[in-house]
């Protein structure tokens, strides 16, 4: 058992397999999936049972490792091993193009394995110091999540009540949470926090992933169909809205999933503050703007379907964005490992960006 809020390994090592929660079976069971090969690791992402922009990046860097411990049973030279990897960097590489996180994780660790083969490097050599920097791009995001977590607590009252949308929680994450992990920061300077969690269609990460984790540790959760955030709102329930993102443009302006903007423009509506909270790994300072940032776009028949069961006449269409972009001028400020920056951003962003 872990000391952390969240009390499972979301994304580990044993072996030589990554091996995952499996968050498409959530909240029925607790299960693992053992990924041997990248195209299973692939799919686990695709597929979503790994997934939260950090929970992706800690799952790729922990591919590469993979992907060298195969190259390595293969007897390849370093130079063939190298190549071998660089495949498997752009197959994980695909499989998700919003969650900037897989990006910096896939050029943090690739990079170190470039760098020690040109200096000669031998396999074995390699392959641990690449398993380490996986290792710490789990344990820093834990860190920096714990670190946002306690900026964020400082924010709300002794007593406060917050809406969440989607899952930001320890699932999302190395273990800790971005947005939840907020919610799990203030716990523990001793406040009295209960959520409004979002169900989130079409998937119900809110609802299945969300709820279970606030559950399990013993947090007041209220599931919410999304069309009802608008009225918990103006009965002025609602202390703060904290979502958290999948790539933060250089503007401020930030993906997440899909309902996230409407929450914002409800939130400004009510006079309720929205804050964004997300490590330093999510800002882009290569995305200008949010118009810059690559929509995912799933397959339609995630709309389609409730479950195993049809919902839609044959003949309709279905479209199925997987995030939104929320305008930096609607958000009232992030939180992260540096602290809380407000507006303007083009100031306060400074720390992150220059990562």
């Amino acid at each position: 058992m872990s000391s952390l809020p969240f009390p499972f390994p979301v994304v580990g090592w044993d072996n030589g397999e990554v091996v995952l929660i499996d968050q498409t079976v959530l909240p029925d069971r607790l299960a693992w999936r053992r990924c041997s090969d990248v195209p299973a690791l692939c799919r686990a992402i695709v597929e979503l049972a790994v997934r939260g922009a950090p929970a992706i990046g800690v799952a790729a860097a922990h591919g590469l490792a993979l992907s060298w411990h195969l190259a390595a049973q293969r007897g390849m030279d370093t130079t063939a091993m190298l190549e071998y990897l660089e495949n498997d960097r752009r197959l994980l590489a695909a499989t998700r193009p919003t969650a900037v996180n897989l990006f910096w994780a896939l050029d943090r660790v690739g990079s170190l394995a470039r760098r020690l083969v040109a200096q000669g490097g031998g396999p074995e050599q390699i392959g641990t110091a690449i398993l380490m920097e996986a290792r710490k791009v789990l344990e820093e995001d834990i860190a920096m999540c714990r670190a946002l977590g306690r900026a964020g607590a400082e924010l709300l009252p002794d007593v406060a009540t917050v809406l969440t949308h989607c899952n930001a929680g320890g699932l999302a994450t190395g273990g800790y949470g971005t947005a939840v992990g907020v919610v799990y920061g203030a716990k523990e300077a001793g406040k009295t926090i209960r959520v409004f969690a979002d169900e989130t269609r079409p998937l119900l990460q809110g609802a299945r992933l969300t709820a279970w984790e606030l559950a399990d540790q013993g947090i007041d959760v209220t599931v919410i169909c999304d069309s009802a955030a608008a009225t918990v709102l103006r009965q002025g329930r609602i202390d703060a809205v904290i979502t958290g993102a999948d790539r933060i443009a250089a503007n401020g302006d930030a993906a997440n999933k899909i309902g996230t903007y409407p929450l914002a423009v409800l939130a400004a509506r009510h006079a309720v503050p929205f804050y964004v909270a997300a490590p330093g790994s999510t800002f882009d300072p290569d995305t200008p703007t949010g118009e810059k940032i690559i929509i995912e776009e799933r397959d339609p028949a995630e709309v389609h379907s409730w479950g195993q069961t049809r919902v839609t006449p044959e003949t309709a269409a279905a479209w199925n964005p997987a995030f939104d972009v929320t305008p930096a001028e609607l958000i009232t400020a992030f939180i992260t490992e540096h602290g809380v920056l407000k507006p303007p951003f083009s100031e306060s962003l400074g720390p992150v960006l220059a990562r």
